[in-house]
Parts: structure tokens; sequence; C-alpha cells
């Protein structure tokens, strides 16, 4: 048998499998289908052409790969934990609510909630009111004589102070409930509750807020029988540190809640529900505002119980309606009507010649 010579160059190996077919060959078929001439052109595809015939390599990915619960199921990424990002407050701004965007109430449903929490304080604060002058009335032992003090013209300190703080409960939990619920839940930065140095204005508004109430009732004064009886309806029972105390409370706790309540809440869902969601003057915008002025003034006047009173207290709740407004605070208007019904204590001392006997 002769051995090959190894001068001799041997023949070439076939192509192997897997290597692309030689240069000027027939394409093969795809699906059976002959490829066109000419395609794919000469040199195609490339050495080492993806996949090359040993990818993947062996082993790979590993069978534990990738680790339980990585990446997570689904097309999409993880939902974000709730509350984040948390949402943009509007920002702390001494101008009209309606021109700060995102400042509660939002919109006239969210409105809609904030008079009905108005509603709803007013009737619990009622409610709060009777339950405190009952157990101020048993505590005093008077506890059988509770309609009978009720109808007096001038009650007794402790029924004033327990129906008073009654009251007020309802005038906080209303515009608390309507922060929480249909606001930013920031308390006082929704109603307002700010004060600055210029708020000190507001001790000329409620002096003249008493001037002008004299005057608009100077011409009717002599048919006036019962004029005087709110104010002597708180104090006039009262005496000594009773007095002092009916004072302190009528000074500066029903500035402070009657705000809170009628301007930083039930005004603000009256301006909402009356004018136009848009930023900016409009006709339909004054038309609303003046309306929500007018019906924050009556309300405020009846919540008061004096027919009598009715015009006066309506126009200088008006009067503070407006300041709400104008400023976006509630610090003025506290300002105001403490020194409003200052005045009204004042002349109370007056008639007992400045003497707390």
């Amino acid at each position: 048998m002769d051995r090959p010579d190894p001068n001799e160059p041997s023949a070439a190996p076939g192509p192997a499998a897997g290597d692309p077919p030689p240069p000027g060959s027939d394409p093969p078929p795809l699906n059976g289908y002959p490829l066109p001439p000419g395609y794919p052109p000469p040199g195609y595809p490339p050495p080492g052409w993806y996949p090359p015939p040993d990818y993947p390599p062996p082993g790979y990915p590993p069978p534990d790969y990738p680790p339980p619960g990585y990446p997570p199921p689904g097309p999409f990424p993880p939902a974000p934990p709730p509350g984040y990002p948390p949402p943009e407050l509007p920002p702390v701004s001494d101008v009209p609510f309606l021109d700060v965007p995102g400042a509660p109430p939002t919109t006239r449903g969210a409105a809609g909630f904030w008079f009905l929490f108005a509603l709803i304080g007013l009737a619990g604060g009622e409610i709060v009111a009777l339950i405190a002058t009952e157990i101020a009335a048993s505590l005093a032992g008077q506890g059988g004589q509770l309609q009978k003090i009720a109808a007096m013209t001038q009650p007794p300190e402790w029924y004033v102070g327990a129906s008073l703080v009654g009251l007020w409960v309802g005038f906080l939990a209303g515009p608390w409930l309507a922060s929480k619920v249909r606001g930013t839940g920031r308390f006082l930065v929704d109603l307002g509750v700010r004060f600055r140095w210029v708020d000190l204005v507001g001790i000329v508004i409620g002096i003249g807020g008493q001037i002008l109430v004299a005057l608009l009732y100077a011409p009717f004064r002599s048919h006036l029988k019962n004029f005087t009886a709110p104010t002597q309806k708180l104090t006039g029972a009262s005496h000594g540190g009773g007095f002092a105390v009916i004072a302190i409370l009528t000074v500066v706790g029903a500035p402070f809640f009657e705000e809170l309540f009628f301007r930083g809440l039930l005004f603000k869902a009256l301006a909402r529900l009356f004018t136009p969601t848009t930023i900016g003057p409009s006709a339909r915008r004054t038309i609303g505002l003046v309306g929500a002025v007018v019906v924050d003034g009556v309300l405020f006047g009846l919540a008061h119980g004096e027919l009598e009173q009715l015009a006066g207290l309506a126009v200088f709740g008006m009067i503070l309606a407006i300041v709400s407004y104008r400023t976006g605070r509630l610090g003025m208007n506290m300002v105001s009507h403490a020194s409003f019904n200052l005045v009204a204590v004042v002349a109370v001392l007056s008639t007992r010649n400045g003497v707390i006997h």
C-alpha cells in the first residue's frame, strides 16, 4: 500500500457543519423555496456570524439563574410604594385662594363637601352645646331648670360658658373634617390661619364696623326695645372673675372659632360653588363672589339668633368675608372680629361705671 507523499498537498477537507457555504455555490433553499440568483451576496454571512454554532456555551445560563423573584414578573416595572411620590401641595400665599392652583376646595364637588361639613359642624356644635349645658346644670344643682335658664335674658355664667364652648367644638370639627377629607390635610394652611403685622389694621376695621352698625341702626333705635339684648345675655349676669372669663371668651374665643368656621370653611365653599374654576378675573367670577359674600354674611347673622341685630351682623359678616378674600388669610379677620366684640364689652363696662362687680 502506497503511503501518501508528505510533500504533496492533501485534499481540501469538506465543509464543516455550521460553516457558511463556499462562495459561488448555490444558496441552500429557504423553507423549500430557492433563493433568487445573487442572494445572499458573496461572503455572506461573514465568518463568526451570530449566533455561532457553539452558542450558548454549555451550562449557560446556570440552572439557578435568574434568582427567584428577580426580575419581577410582568412586562411593567414594579409600582411605586403607596404615597410616593408625595402629592404636590399648593403654595402658601397671601392672595385670594381662587388664584392659587390646588388651593382647597379645588373643585365644585369638593366645595359641596365643605358646605356639607359646615352643616355637620353647626348641627354637631348645637348638640355638644346642649350636652355641655346639661352637664353644667347638673354640676350647679339646677339640672331640672335648664329650659327655664335658657329662656332667661341674663342666664348664669356657667350656662353661657358651656353653650359657647360646646358650639365651638362643632365650629372646629367642621373645618378639620374638610381639611382632612377634601383638603391637603394641612389644617391651618387650608383654612388660612396666618397672621402678619399688617393684620393690626383689623383694629380699625372692628371699631369702624361698630360705628357703621350704630349709624345703620340710628334711625330705628327709638323703635328697638332689645337692641342690646345679645350683649346683656352674654355678660349681664356675670360679675367679678366670671365676667372676666366671659369677656375673654367673647373677645378671644369667639373671633377665632367663628372666623375659622364662617370665613375659613363656609365662605370658601360658597366662593368655589358660585365662581368659575378658571383662574383670572371675569364677570362671572365677580357676580359669584358678590353672591358668596352676601350669603356668608346673612348666614353669619342668622347663626347668632338675634332678629333685631340680624342686619348689622350680616353687614359686618360681609365685611369680614371681603377681608378674608382680599388677604387670603384669617389673621386680619380675627383681629377685626376681636376688636368689634371688645367694643361691645367695653360698652357693657361703661354702663357699670367701668367697674367689674
